[in-house]
């Protein structure tokens, strides 16, 4: 069911260097390090961080020990910041037909499209970048 939630391979992306970040403790790492520690392109890796920078999640210092770090403190970040930086915002009440317009009055699917976006939306707003760093480093 396209239109629900799109999870595309750059918020996925994005999602992981934010860790990647948050793990190295305000330390820079280059494209070419997280591009390698994602098995991504740096071309697309480089876009999506673009993203992050453009909403200050965030930032980059030029030169040959340079690179990207985080701009907050991790448990300030939500996951919904990082997923709304790449997809936009995660909207309520639209209808997932192709052009987003439904032909009906009320939702043919009993509002289940919409509870379940609004599931979705509050989990990523109720986790923070350091709850994904705790995971990430449990057995």
């Amino acid at each position: 069911m396209k239109g629900i939630v799109n999870l595309s391979e750059a918020s996925l992306l994005a999602l992981h260097s934010m860790v990647l970040l948050a793990q190295h403790d305000r330390e820079p790492l280059t494209i070419k390090q997280m591009a390698e520690k994602t098995a991504s392109s740096e071309a697309h890796l480089s876009k999506v961080m673009q993203r992050l920078a453009k909403i200050n999640l965030v930032d980059s210092i030029r030169g040959p020990n340079g690179g990207f770090f985080l701009k907050n403190p991790i448990e300030l970040v939500t996951l919904l910041d990082i997923y709304q930086a790449i997809e936009g915002p995660l909207e309520e009440g639209i209808c997932f037909n192709k052009n987003g317009i439904c032909p009906f009055k009320k939702c043919i699917f009993g509002g289940l499209i919409d509870k379940m976006r609004h599931e979705f939306k509050q989990y990523l707003s109720s986790k923070t970048l350091k709850d994904l760093v705790e995971t990430s480093q449990s057995d």
